[in-house]
């Protein structure tokens, strides 16, 4: 299967995290970014709902691009379903079918975004019956009633229907029970943090385990990364080490993010336990190093050994990959130069390679089946 890079539509400083959304939004700088990951070619990107709206800055972003997709992380429940499927399903044809919705169930309740459901799994249930309604509302050509927990909908409908078809993707990450169920359900895109690739290896099993449950195909598998690449492998590891002294630093002050009910942060903690580096080119020193709880763990290394590590996380099952830096510009152009296009040639390879496998298995079997007639 064809592999997809996504990228992140990010404030600038990304060495300081925490600060970096409490700071006017910088339009020129987001456009350039867009731009820069469509010239690198990057499939789409992420754009988290911690400072501007991902709505309008997707809509902005995509009137200055033309091909680049839109990633939109979106908390369930927040606005009522039929009126985030009506604004969906408008942003879809004003960017030219573009966008995706990224589920973001959360760790916590969130207050200070309008969230007050404190009970993790409660919030799973909730977010079920959000996508459902969506999904509805999407897809229904008459209006319909909904009778759920969380929802009651009478004559639900929007006349405006997604671009893409049958509605609009959506993808949703989480280490709980209850996202697994949540996502082989609703979703076509699974998100999974970078971990060693053992774990990596029983999460997918675990996914494709309770899609089977469920009577359905599970959903592909995203790896989120962040890449730091050297010329050598020694530069490349000391430009790691001088990241995550300067994370380190920048979140002395800063107010420290609960990690609440986060399996994912639980899982980094776990593994920062066995120490900083793992497998090949695993680094967990730059989610340690802001506290954990983020796509904060990184591959390190030079080119050529970037790609080998993507293309094992490939060879497990990722087909999605989720990769910014923390130099977002300068990354998401070096990312276009070394490793999208090496990724990608390499898989189109393997893939020719197994077809013609697969066909001379066919044939022989052809073969041994008209000599026993």
């Amino acid at each position: 299967m064809p592999v997809e890079f996504v990228g992140g539509l990010f404030p600038r400083d990304q060495l300081n995290p925490r600060s970096a959304y409490n700071r006017k939004l910088d339009l020129t700088w987001l456009r350039d970014l867009a731009r820069a990951h469509e010239h690198a070619d990057f499939d789409r990107v992420l754009i988290a709902n911690g400072g501007g709206d991902p709505l309008f800055l997707a809509a902005y972003a995509a009137s200055h691009t033309e091909k680049l997709g839109f990633m939109l992380a979106h908390r369930p429940a927040l606005v009522p379903p039929t009126l985030a499927a009506r604004t969906l399903a408008t942003l879809d044809h004003t960017t030219g079918g573009r966008i995706r919705v990224h589920t973001v169930t959360g760790h916590t309740a969130e207050p200070e975004h309008g969230e007050q459901l404190l009970d993790k799994k409660a919030r799973y249930e909730r977010a079920d019956e959000y996508l459902q309604v969506l999904k509805k509302i999407w897809t229904s050509e008459t209006p319909f009633d909904f009778d759920g927990k969380y929802f009651q909908i009478r004559g639900g409908f929007s006349p405006i229907k997604p671009i893409q078809q049958p509605h609009i993707p959506i993808s949703l990450g989480g280490s709980s029970e209850a996202a697994y169920h949540v996502a082989v359900r609703h979703t076509d895109l699974y998100a999974l943090w970078a971990e060693p690739y053992a774990q990596i290896a029983e999460r997918i099993a675990k996914l494709k385990a309770v899609a089977a449950e469920h009577q359905v195909t599970a959903p592909r598998v995203s790896l989120s990364a962040r890449l730091i690449i050297g010329k050598t492998e020694k530069l490349a590891w000391e430009k790691a080490h001088t990241i995550a002294a300067t994370l380190k630093q920048n979140s002395v002050d800063a107010p420290r993010s609960d990690r609440g009910q986060s399996g994912g942060a639980e899982r980094q903690v776990s593994i920062a336990e066995q120490g900083d580096r793992h497998d090949k080119y695993l680094y967990i020193g730059t989610a340690s190093a802001i506290g954990f709880g983020t796509d904060s763990t990184s591959l390190v290394g030079t080119p050529e050994q970037i790609v080998e590590a993507l293309l094992d996380y490939y060879d497990l099952g990722v087909t999605t990959f989720l990769n910014r830096g923390y130099e977002p510009l300068y990354d998401a152009i070096e990312y276009g130069r070394w490793i999208i296009g090496s990724v990608r040639e390499e898989v189109a390879r393997r893939e020719q390679s197994q077809a013609k496998q697969q066909e001379k298995a066919a044939f022989a079997a052809k073969e041994k089946a008209h000599a026993l007639a």
